[in-house]
């Protein structure tokens, strides 16, 4: 069992990586805040997005579904907003907590084109925590909902060499080219003022782990939020993936996504990377790449012990724990 702290933690993510860091993250401190992408444009999310003009709510409400205890009020509606309804018509594959969260931004107040003011947005999402009895805070990585520009090599496989624009997250995530930088679109939106004071007061921030380009570096384009993870006081932790994300970073090794986080801020330092022991094959190599960050690598055993390329939320709590301890 490990003790709860009270140091304060952001982590940074979206989708399945940020779930696995937060369902490991609220077991070893009480100060939890996730800082949540919102460019998602496909699946249930894309549609309210198109519909009513507000954020895409899927990560978000997986991220408060992360937070969930593990009593069974936490497990039952971590359930409930994860549900997806399966019907011949409009409702299906919408999730129930995707319309709980719009409902609530809808009620809570409106700016133009139905989309909730920030205020609105964030007072939303505490709202659904506070039902959910979610161990920690939700906030979103932008003000308005974003688009992700990819340029990516041999989107064409006739023309391997040839490099285009690629735009919208599933877009990006599942182009069969090699994607060699994301920008995006708005280049300089609003940002949450409780999503900076939050990064400004923390003791850690976490990057991943997470499907790299649509997920992780998304935060390092926005350029207030790029300033804030920069310049906070906080340690910062990236915790790498278990394996490459198909079509995103096939063929990338454990350095590689350090290589290309650099490129996308070169200005940012890293304290601690996190790998599994399991899956670095040159742990010199990484090592290396690690020190190019100013930080040290530490390797744990931290997946899933059926060989699944999914964390183990408690084997990653524990190797959290230690780094947040020393």
């Amino acid at each position: 069992m490990i003790e709860r702290g009270s140091q304060k933690v952001v982590a940074l993510g979206g989708g399945h990586g940020l779930y696995a860091s937060l369902s490991a993250l609220r077991r070893v401190t009480d100060r939890l805040t996730a800082v949540v992408t919102v460019a998602d444009d496909g699946g249930s999310s894309g549609r309210l997005r198109r519909e009513l003009g507000v954020l895409p709510p899927g990560d978000l409400r997986m991220a408060l579904a992360a937070l969930c205890g593990d009593d069974e009020w936490g497990q039952t509606w971590s359930r409930v907003v994860q549900h997806r309804f399966r019907s011949q018509g409009d409702l299906h594959g919408h999730a129930v907590g995707n319309l709980l969260i719009v409902a609530l931004w809808e009620l809570l107040g409106e700016g133009e084109a139905g989309a909730a003011m920030p205020e609105a947005t964030v007072a939303g999402l505490d709202w659904v925590g506070r039902l959910l009895g979610a161990q920690g805070r939700v906030l979103p990585m932008a003000a308005v909902p974003l688009d992700i520009v990819a340029d990516v090599q041999g989107a064409d496989p006739a023309r391997p060499e040839e490099v285009v624009q690629v735009r919208g997250q599933v877009a990006c995530a599942t182009t069969p080219g090699k994607v060699l930088s994301v920008s995006l679109v708005p280049p300089d939106p609003p940002v949450c003022p409780q999503t900076l004071q939050a990064i400004e007061e923390a003791d850690w921030v976490v990057f991943g782990p997470g499907s790299w380009f649509t997920s992780v570096l998304p935060h390092l384009k926005v350029p207030e939020l790029a300033r804030a993870l920069i310049g906070t006081r906080a340690r910062r932790i990236v915790a790498l993936n278990l394996a490459p994300q198909p079509g995103e970073t096939d063929g990338f090794s454990p350095q590689t996504h350090l290589e290309v986080l650099q490129a996308h801020a070169p200005d940012l330092r890293i304290d601690v990377v996190l790998a599994d022991r399991g899956v670095v094959e040159d742990p010199d190599a990484l090592e290396k790449a690690v020190r190019m960050l100013g930080g040290r690598l530490m390797l744990a055993d931290v997946a899933a012990a059926d060989g699944s390329p999914r964390h183990d939320p408690a084997r990653l709590a524990q190797a959290f724990a230690q780094i947040l301890r020393e």
